[in-house]
């Protein structure tokens, strides 16, 4: 019985892959059947994790009092979090023509909570960047030129060895740091900009834009040829040499 289930499983996984892929042929009915599979299936997966990943921990149990949850563990539950039901409920007049005006509210307390936390929330993605684009450009240590290998070493020389800047350390650093601002005098948008220098300079940080585009658009259609690898693999190998030419079924 498990062995007919698990063939039945796979053959549908089968199909439903074909049936994705299809597209690449042309736009057709059985891609389009399977398309709208794949996404009723997603708006029911997404309503369940709004709830167990979002409502229930974050608003439910912190509103009854429920024992284990993270920031609360005591018998009684912060009813005032019972507002919160009605405002977001108002959302929803935005369906409503005569009381479309409600659901500005609940849009104006996010806007308003939203623009007041970006200010940590820019820190947060951005400041660590800032930090790290500060690098040391001079080596604190000429012989060797390559940062020995600190694995098996004795803590204290390990520390040494991250501590120090070896030559090979200070040219990475300077051509970060020349990629750095180069690539940012390409933004002086706001002025015009007459130094030949300068002028180049901004060049450089054009093709380095370039460079970095599509080392970011190779790794994504790498990225594609892994997930089809994926799918090929299910097909060919756990599919059909496992399950059909095995008679596992």
């Amino acid at each position: 019985m498990n062995e007919h289930y698990t063939f039945w499983k796979m053959t549908a996984g089968v199909l439903c892959t074909v049936g994705l892929y299809s597209v690449l042929y042309r736009e057709n009915k059985f891609y389009r059947f399977f398309e709208h599979i794949f996404l009723g299936l997603a708006a029911g997966y997404a309503i369940v994790a709004l709830w167990t990943e979002n409502l229930k921990e974050g608003w439910y149990d912190l509103l009854v009092g429920s024992q284990g949850t993270a920031g609360h563990s005591g018998p009684n539950g912060y009813y005032l979090y019972a507002l919160l039901l009605p405002i977001g409920l108002m959302g929803y007049f935005v369906f409503s023509k005569k009381h479309s005006w409600m659901s500005r509210i609940p849009i104006g307390i996010v806007l308003g909570l939203w623009s007041g936390q970006q200010v940590q929330v820019w820190w947060n993605r951005y400041g660590g960047q800032i930090q790290d684009s500060i690098k040391p450009m001079v080596p604190t240590v000429w012989s060797p030129a390559f940062k020995p290998d600190a694995a098996g070493m004795d803590p204290k020389l390990a520390a040494n060895v991250a501590n120090n800047v070896y030559i090979s350390d200070a040219v990475t650093n300077i051509i970060f740091v020349i990629t750095l601002l180069a690539v940012l005098s390409y933004f002086l948008f706001s002025f015009d900009v007459k130094n030949k220098a300068i002028r180049g300079f901004s060049t450089l940080g054009r093709y380095l834009l370039m460079i970095g585009f599509g080392a970011i658009f190779g790794s994504t259609v790498m990225m594609r040829f892994s997930l089809v690898i994926d799918r090929m693999y299910y097909i060919w190998i756990e599919w059909l040499m496992n399950h059909v030419m095995h008679g596992k079924f």
